[in-house]
């Protein structure tokens, strides 16, 4: 039932979306050099990698500098990239990954392998589903960046107070799942995007 929605939901959520992608897309190789979308190792069920995409919002090479972003401050978005980002139309291209059946609509966030191998046994659990594009997590730490911005170690804020604490939100929507909970976490979701 779920992987059912998650197909529909993608599909509308694309098509839907496909003229204001394509604007996007233009604005982002007009105002600075690389492709439109970024892809990212990602761990996702059972432990198996696979790429995330997200529309482009930082020069190329960026990563390299950190994988930590914290808002304003972060010389290495560009300008498109933080309109984008506001709204979290970089995340849009996550509804790709939905259809190959590598992410769901609503599921912990997928992490890097560095912050994983940080996890304990316990936390690994949380690996037992599909990734997804929202969850509770997201909806906590929805200016995320912005937090981040106001510590002096953001690396280690992210792994000791952050983290942690999307950890126990997932965990919390693990213990009772179910599509009403789903379809709650979706409008929260596109409430807090139209309030951003």
């Amino acid at each position: 039932m779920k992987r059912i929605f998650d197909i529909f939901f993608a599909l509308f959520v694309l098509i839907c979306f496909l003229p204001l992608g394509i604007v996007i897309s233009l604005w982002i190789v007009s105002e600075s050099r690389g492709g439109i979308f970024f892809a990212q190792n990602r761990v996702g069920k059972d432990g198996v990698a696979f790429r995330l995409l997200k529309f482009r919002s930082m020069y190329t090479h960026a990563e390299s500098q950190g994988r930590i972003t914290v808002g304003a401050r972060d010389s290495r978005i560009t300008k498109v990239g933080y309109f984008l980002r506001k709204y979290k139309l970089d995340e849009f291209p996550q509804f790709i990954n939905v259809l190959r059946g590598e992410m769901s609509i609503v599921g912990p966030r997928p992490e890097v392998q560095e912050y994983v191998d940080l996890y304990t046994e316990s936390q690994r659990k949380i690996l037992q589903v599909k990734p997804g594009i929202t969850d509770l997590a997201s909806l906590a730490y929805f200016h995320e960046n912005e937090l981040l911005a106001k510590s002096d170690n953001p690396q280690q804020t992210y792994i000791q107070e952050v983290m942690p604490e999307k950890i126990r939100l997932n965990e919390a929507y693990l213990a009772n799942p179910s599509i009403r909970q789903d379809l709650f976490i979706i409008g929260k979701t596109i409430a807090k995007i139209f309030r951003a």
